[in-house]
């Protein structure tokens, strides 16, 4: 591998960007094409194909799922910071994604769907732990910073154009030849993408283990593992751990895990003074995230069932796919994505800091989920035209928060805790999606659901008011690293 970044350009920005775009699209295709039709298949009846789960159960599920992707995170993180390194692991990573994909595909029943989501859960944490951290040092130069957050909204295309294909394909060849087929070109798209970036890798700049583990450590973290895997097959046989109650057990991991993140990154003699003050602004916005993704996460639960049941999905005699709504908001994704790009690019030093974009993402998220009020009121399906346009709000509340927070993860990041950093900004959607399954399993019901969007609206809203009135402090706080 090279030691620095060449000279030549993608769109402008380092050539490197290139292959984790790549490698990231890939793996997006073959993870949202299997998200695109994971709910369904959970509830739909088994002569559908499906499990015959209970939706709000089900619901449940895709929230914890989503929420363990996240949390894995934390281990590919360290296997970047304390083992591999970052080009390694998410080179295998992606190995274990696409052996999930797998188990999914060939594995019958609910055996393949846990072993498919285990696999599919921890490669895909590592995955989303190191590519985004690898995006992140291809802006360490003054030349390249003031491109951080239009690098990383080009990066945020590429998980997009994954998560428009992915949904298309799987739903199509789960329409006509059942769940295991669409589950199966998930395999061949990681697959494809595993090519592609072992073609490329020699144009990644070079990543070394920058805390790397003593012999002896490395025996303790083994034996900790096995302990870990041991005490959860425990719970699991005793039944102290099942899909009921799986979802709430997990977002109180979590919690903890992200507790005990903060109180080593405060108090480790590692992390300068500086970066101290940017991490206690770094915890409002934290639980911002948290909360944007509960919300957002709707869009895989209610919107899901809404678009199922209630619409009309026959356009001139062809049935549109479940799944393809997913692809819809990808859709939204890969065009305002760029024009947002452009547009922070254009304002440099004058675009609103980032506790900004955070409020205003949370009213546009929190606001979007109102417009199915009337309809459902009125006992008449939503237009498609104005189901894209819900979608499309929650879109632009996503571009304003996501690619914004990998960005902002990295600027504040101490120099030896730089994946594990960004690992730590994925806690918060493990949080916010598992917390969104919490949500969806507890208190949606099909009779019940103007008072549920009132909910979604209620949290987005306030969410958002009250950042506003914090911006001024935290944007002091902030001085020197937005």
């Amino acid at each position: 591998m090279s030691n620095s970044v060449s000279e030549k350009r993608f769109f402008g920005h380092p050539l490197a960007l290139s292959t984790l775009f790549h490698i990231e699209l890939w793996e997006r295709f073959s993870f949202y094409g299997m998200q695109g039709i994971l709910l369904i298949y959970l509830y739909y009846t088994m002569d559908k194909g499906g499990l015959g789960l209970d939706q709000s159960l089900a619901g449940g599920i895709v929230g914890a799922y989503g929420g363990s992707v996240y949390l894995s995170t934390i281990f590919g993180a360290w296997l970047a910071d304390r083992v591999w390194g970052a080009e390694k692991t998410l080179l295998f990573s992606g190995l274990v994604v696409m052996l999930g994909h797998l188990a999914l595909a060939f594995l019958p029943g609910v055996y393949g769907l846990l072993a498919g989501l285990v696999l599919v859960a921890l490669g895909s944490g590592g995955v989303k732990a190191t590519a985004s951290a690898m995006v992140g040092s291809l802006y360490e130069t003054p030349d390249t910073k003031p491109l951080r957050d239009a690098g990383f909204s080009i990066f945020y295309i590429a998980i997009n154009i994954g998560g428009f294909l992915g949904p298309l394909l799987t739903g199509v060849l789960q329409e006509q030849y059942g769940f295991h087929y669409g589950f199966g070109v998930a395999a061949v798209g990681m697959a494809f993408g595993l090519w592609r970036y072992l073609s490329g890798r020699n144009k990644l700049p070079a990543t070394t283990v920058p805390n790397p583990l003593k012999p002896n450590q490395g025996k303790i973290a083994l034996a900790v593992v096995a302990l870990g895997v041991a005490a959860l097959l425990g719970v699991i046989q005793i039944g102290w751990l099942n899909l009921q109650n799986f979802s709430q057990v997990l977002l109180y991991v979590v919690i903890a895990a992200v507790t005990v993140y903060f109180v080593r990154l405060l108090t480790s003699k590692q992390v300068a003074a500086q970066n101290k003050r940017y991490i206690v602004a770094y915890i409002p916005l934290f639980l911002t995230i948290c909360l944007f993704w509960a919300v957002w996460f709707q869009v895989y639960t209610v919107a899901t069932v809404y678009f199922d049941e209630m619409m009309n999905r026959t356009i001139a005699g062809f049935t549109i796919p479940v799944s393809w709504k997913d692809s819809l908001q990808s859709a939204w994704v890969i065009i305002f994505s760029g024009l947002l790009a452009a547009m922070w690019t254009k304002m440099g030093d004058k675009q609103p800091k980032t506790p900004l974009k955070f409020a205003i993402a949370m009213m546009f998220v929190g606001v979007s989920y109102l417009s199915f009020i009337p309809f459902v009121s009125a006992g008449v399906a939503m237009p498609m035209w104005i189901f894209a346009l819900v979608i499309l709000g929650i879109t632009i509340g996503e571009l304003c928060l996501s690619p914004i927070s990998l960005s902002f993860a990295t600027k504040i990041a101490p120099p030896n805790f730089k994946a594990q950093m960004v690992a730590l900004n994925f806690l918060a959607l493990s949080i916010g999606f598992t917390l969104g399954g919490v949500l969806f399993k507890n208190y949606y019901q099909a009779e019940s659901i103007i008072e549920f969007c009132q909910l979604l609206c209620t949290i987005g809203v306030a969410n958002g008011l009250i950042l506003l009135l914090f911006v001024p402090i935290l944007n002091k706080l902030l001085n020197g690293a937005d």
